[in-house]
């Protein structure tokens, strides 16, 4: 029922209060992360590349944003596949087969078609038959908005085995004639598992997520055009201070510090937000995963990709708690604090 004013004896009318919004509370099942997988193109477009049509140097691309190289999918190249890929390798990590998966989720605002999406044809190829299957945009925060659905549907008991999936091919939505873009963006996808324990210490924390349209002519493309268009400074302004504020929420709302924090895991979208944001969290080099040098800006598919990659190195381990924070076209936001692989196998 909506709120309504109300009347006091002998007095004006006052505004009803505003209901307050209660998180439940966390007991028993909690969804956790159990596996990752990470996909790239074969094909390698490096700065040299850019360098021989474009007005442009690897010196200047790697001072203002770290990248070296990036990947392009082909003309004849399916997302589907290249996400369907990344989806198998995550299920391979956790020990699941694609057949046990309840729910696949997608998160592309670069899908191989309008329509249909993305995510019942990935569920098709990783043998997920009997699997809810849905596409979700939310631009380079699209992955944090589809982990805490996944988290959701399985601490409801709605499903037991979530695939998660960002997996972009914005090669396809690039102006590759302006050299203030062109450099930036690159392909790729990664996923994760999302399924349920009663043993997980942290799980899939909290999550602090938010939008707002009023900015949204800084970075966006039209239907028409079809390319990305962004105020470059600007939308590094608010994507600082968008993720610093949700990553602070985030660790006050689960009583941690950054000092909990074993890995601050960024949107990859340009080194000197990612470093501008650490610092202003207070989280040294150390714990930050890097790995735009090697994908550039791959929207909703940089955070599963960094995750994989710093598993890869070496600094991301089993028990880990990593913070995750990510701002994209919208705008929108969010952060979130996860256990990493808290336990081994899935279906444990």
């Amino acid at each position: 029922m909506a709120a309504t004013a109300q009347t006091p004896a002998g007095g004006r009318p006052v505004a009803a209060p505003r209901p307050v919004r209660r998180r439940r509370p966390r007991r028993g099942l909690r969804a956790g992360l159990f596996g990752v997988g990470a996909a790239l193109p074969e094909r390698v477009v490096t700065n040299a590349d850019l360098e021989a049509r474009l007005d442009t140097n690897d010196e200047w691309i790697v001072r203002r944003t770290g990248i070296r190289e990036r990947r392009h999918l082909g003309d004849d190249e399916s997302l589907a596949e290249l996400a369907a890929r990344s989806c198998e390798l995550a299920l391979e990590d956790a020990g699941c087969a694609g057949a046990e998966v309840d729910h696949v989720i997608v998160s592309t605002i670069t899908p191989d078609r309008i329509t249909p999406g993305l995510a019942p044809e990935v569920a098709r190829l990783i043998g997920a038959d009997d699997a809810a299957a849905t596409d979700l945009n939310a631009a380079c925060a699209g992955f944090l908005y589809a982990l805490e659905h996944a988290a959701a549907l399985v601490e409801s008991g709605r499903a037991s085995i979530v695939v998660v999936c960002g997996a972009e091919a914005l090669s396809r939505i690039t102006d590759h004639d302006d050299r203030s873009t062109a450099v930036l963006f690159g392909d790729g996808a990664g996923a994760v598992v999302v399924a349920g324990g009663d043993d997980l210490e942290l799980g899939v924390g909290g999550f602090e997520l938010g939008a707002d349209a009023s900015k949204a002519d800084m970075l966006y493309a039209e239907r028409g055009a079809g390319v990305l268009r962004m105020e470059g400074h600007e939308v590094y302004r608010h994507a600082v201070r968008r993720m610093v504020q949700a990553t602070t929420m985030v660790l006050e709302r689960a009583g941690l510090g950054v000092d909990d924090v074993d890995l601050f895991v960024a949107h990859q979208a340009n080194v000197r937000i990612i470093d501008a944001a650490a610092s202003e969290l207070g989280v040294p080099r150390e714990r930050v995963a890097i790995n735009v040098d090697r994908t550039a800006n791959t929207s909703s598919a940089s955070i599963p990709l960094a995750l994989a990659q710093a598993e890869l190195d070496g600094t991301l381990k089993p028990g880990a708690t990593v913070a995750l924070a990510a701002f994209g076209a919208g705008f929108v936001w969010g952060a979130g604090i996860v256990g990493w692989k808290e336990r081994r196998s899935c279906c444990a």
